[in-house]
């Protein structure tokens, strides 16, 4: 798999150099400015990576539900975000990412704050730089501070080519 890096993997590229946990800071204010929602909502970027995103969010007052858990809103977001932005990494700069659908099934009440990891495989990947359009069903798993999987989810992501 060759290809130009994107804007997004060309803007990660100077903040590898800093310490994990600078890189970290540095790639949340980054996505921040890119979408302004994560920042709102506190998302943390942890890892950001071409076939891998961790991010995570702390059960914080401001999205909080009304039984001190992190809101279903919120950890739908947190998920939509990690594979929205694995996506991203590897789309060309010529292509526009769509979610096309999304599916969260809450098993169980979260315990604290989570943490929501998106993968892709080399092969979805290569399909971004092979097919001018088409979609992906992304896998994301997302964990509570104990340990267990409090949701399942499955995001479909599509891509265009820009101005068709």
């Amino acid at each position: 798999m060759s290809t130009k890096p994107n804007l997004i993997a060309r803007s990660l590229a100077p903040l590898q150099v800093l310490p994990s946990f600078l890189r970290s800071r540095a790639q949340t204010v980054l996505f921040q400015r890119m979408v302004p929602f994560t920042g709102t909502a506190g998302i943390q970027f942890d890892e950001v990576g071409s076939d891998r995103v961790a991010l995570r969010l702390a059960n914080g007052r401001r999205v909080r539900n009304h039984i001190g858990g992190v809101h279903a809103a919120a950890a739908g977001l947190l998920a939509e975000t990690a594979t929205g932005f694995v996506v991203a990494v590897n789309l060309p700069d010529d292509k526009l990412p769509l979610l096309r659908s999304m599916k969260v099934d809450y098993k169980r009440r979260a315990q604290g704050g989570l943490r929501a990891v998106a993968t892709l495989s080399p092969e979805q990947r290569q399909s971004f730089l092979d097919q001018p359009k088409g979609d992906v069903t992304v896998a994301v798993t997302v964990t509570d501070d104990s340990g267990a999987t409090p949701m399942e989810c499955e995001f479909v992501w599509a891509w265009v080519t820009k101005g068709v």
